[in-house]
Order: structure tokens, then sequence, then C-alpha cells
């Protein structure tokens, strides 16, 4: 392993835990148990740097990274893609222990969760999951957890309508979900290049507008020639992307002051979901930026939260709000517990429509689940 030695919880999971599989089998989830030991290629890739900075990685005789499952989503999204019913609408849950460095706990902890494939009602199924991760809560004695919700498609609309060259587009949407990231980068485009310049400008000066499929060869070869193999996981193929996109960002100009006092007005957007549709609406008709079919939808869904008895004044939705991971493409949403003290969201999931394809499938699948973590509810009713 390439950090220090786990800390194992040896926690079996208990009959509080098993119930609850139970009951998610009872709404229609079959129970799936994907092996412990995972490619790492797809976490290093797909998970965003948080875990990725935390997980366990070896190596197997013929030199494969591996490494200690630090979630569940992938490892299901990758069995059902290996299974007959790749691209056909069904339903897993699981229960079972992952691998993550913690400075706080044991590496070594227990999660259930559920992942669900192929549904094209995407609003009811969303609505499915926040409403499956509340009975979780509340099957643990904590029956009314603060409940905050996002939506990336929102902020992706967003971005879609800027005059932002599409290396930029891509690169904002994925930092949406690290507000550090976001930050930097908006500060980044807000700057001339001329007093942004980033490193090795020449190199990447002299690449701007070639052959993408040409200097990408060469980048490749230069890499090769000095004898890097991977770094961190990554092959030198994806390096060269890396360092191609670096030119593509160098290239665009300055953001103009009005264009990020638009994207500012939009991550301060929040309130209950009614509330935030009604300003969202407003911002969408005074910027002239088409969120219709992302509002319509998120509209929907909250129609369809109403319908499963969840009260939706009490959900606190916020268009900043992300989860950390990168493969998430829609809604998102985490469940608290409300006392001060609270460590980390006890339930969270949410949308990742581009997840199935980035792993192989050859056309989209959409996708939507959410992650238990038994501990801190296990701990809450201890204490409670």
């Amino acid at each position: 392993m390439t950090t220090a030695t786990i800390t194992s919880t040896r926690a079996a999971p208990d009959e509080r835990a098993e119930a609850l599989l139970a009951s998610f089998e009872r709404a229609g989830y079959a129970r799936v148990a994907p092996a412990t030991l995972q490619p790492a290629e797809p976490f290093l890739d797909l998970s965003g740097e948080d875990i990725r900075k935390r997980m366990y990685l070896t190596t197997d005789p013929q030199g494969h990274e591996l490494c200690l499952r630090p979630d569940l989503t992938i490892p299901v999204s990758r069995d059902y893609l290996a299974s007959p019913m790749a691209g056909k609408a069904q339903g897993f849950c699981y229960l079972g222990q992952v691998f993550r460095h913690r400075d706080d706990g044991p590496s070594e902890f227990l999660q259930a969760g559920i992942e669900s494939f192929g549904r094209a009602d995407t609003a009811a199924a969303d609505a499915e999951m926040l409403a499956l991760g509340l009975d979780a809560t509340a099957h643990y004695g904590r029956a009314a957890p603060d409940i905050r919700i996002g939506d990336v498609a929102l902020f992706s609309a967003l971005v879609a309508a800027l005059e932002l060259a599409p290396a930029w587009k891509r690169r904002l949407i994925k930092d949406f979900n690290h507000k550090s990231s976001l930050a930097h980068d908006l500060d980044r485009l807000s700057i001339s290049a001329s007093h942004a310049r980033p490193e090795y400008q020449g190199v990447l000066a002299a690449l701007a507008g070639s052959d993408p499929k040409a200097a990408h060869a060469l980048v490749t070869d230069l890499l090769s020639i000095a004898g890097i193999t991977a770094v961190g996981g990554r092959s030198v193929g994806e390096i060269a992307d890396r360092f191609l996109e670096q030119s593509a960002l160098g290239a665009q100009t300055s953001l103009p002051r009005e264009t990020r006092a638009l994207i500012e007005r939009f991550l301060a957007i929040s309130g209950d979901p009614d509330e935030a549709a009604a300003e969202l609406r407003a911002f969408a008709r005074d910027g002239r930026i088409a969120l219709d079919a992302a509002l319509d939808l998120f509209e929907s869904r909250t129609g369809f939260l109403a319908a499963r008895g969840v009260d939706v004044t009490r959900l606190r939705f916020s268009t900043a709000f992300g989860r950390g991971l990168d493969y998430y493409t829609g809604f998102v949403f985490e469940l608290h517990d409300p006392a001060p003290h609270a460590n980390g969201p006890l339930v969270a999931g949410g949308r990742y429509d581009g997840l199935l394809t980035r792993l192989g499938s050859a056309a989209a699948i959409p996708a939507v689940g959410f992650a238990v973590w038994i501990e801190r509810l296990a701990a809450l009713r201890g204490g409670s």
C-alpha cells in the first residue's frame, strides 16, 4: 500500500443496517456486493481530488494499479455495465466496507446505498432517491435532518450560454463541485493573459491552434523521450491531454466584468425550491440565459417530492451547492444532523448521467443514487 496501514473498524453490518437494506430490497432494489479490490484508474479519473488523495493503492504482478474501493458507486456501475441488464432500467442496493484515509476516524467503514440506472423519468427518479434517503435517516431515529440540495445542470446550462472557450467551459463545470478551484478559475479568467501567463508559456503558445492530433502526438513523444510513463496513475496520453488543455485555457481572453457579475449573481441564489425557482426564472429573463429546460426539470422534481410527502419548504436549495465528486451532472443532495457538532453528511447522493459513458458504455445511460454513512447514523442513535 502507498500510505499507512489501514486501521480496521472490524465492524460487521448490524441488525439495524441489515434491516435498512431489506427495506431497500422491498422498494425494488436488488442487493449486490461488488469486489473489494478494484481497478484504480476509474477512481483516479472520475472521483475528484478529495477521494483520489485518500485512496489505498497497490499493484498486481503485471503492474496494473489497483485500489481498495473508496466508494461503491463506481464498482456497482462497472458491474451493471458488465451484466446482461446493461442499458435497461435496473436498481441495486448494497451494504459494505469502503476504504479511505481519514485523520479523524478509521479508514475502513460501512456504507449502504442505492444506485438506479436507465430510468427515463428523471424528475421522479431524483425524488425517489431523496425520499429513500430520508427513510434511511428515519430508520435510525432522525426523522427531520437538514436537507441541502443543488443542481449541477443549472450551472452547466449557465456556462453553456456564456461566451467562453470550450476548454474553459469544461473547466468551470468540472470545478463547480470544488469551490476553491472554481473561485481560482474565475479569478484567473478575470485577469488578462499578460498578467497570468502559465508555466511553459512558450511551448503552449506554439501548440495553440495547431492540429489537435499532431499536437497530442508531439507532446506524447516528448514525454516518452523524457522517460515518463505514468504519473499518479495517469498514462502518458492522459498527461498529454491535460497539457494541451492548458494551451486552450491560456488562449482565453479575460472574462468581462459583467459576465463574472452574472456568474456571481447566479451562485448567490438560494432558498426553498419554489423561492429559488422564481428567482432563477427572473435571473434567466434578465440575463437572457436559456435555463428553461433545466428549470422545468427542477420544478417537476419539486412536484414529485411533494407528492411523496416531503415538505419542500424544509429543503435548503443553493445554486452554489455541490458534492465534491467530478461525476455529478444534475440533482445533488445531502442530509445532515441539525446539531451544531455534526460531522459530515448522514446521507448524500445525486445524479451522474455521464458516468456510465466514461466507464465505457457506448450509449448514455441515466443514473442516480445515494450513499448512507452507517457509522454516523449509528453514532447518533447511540447518543440519543
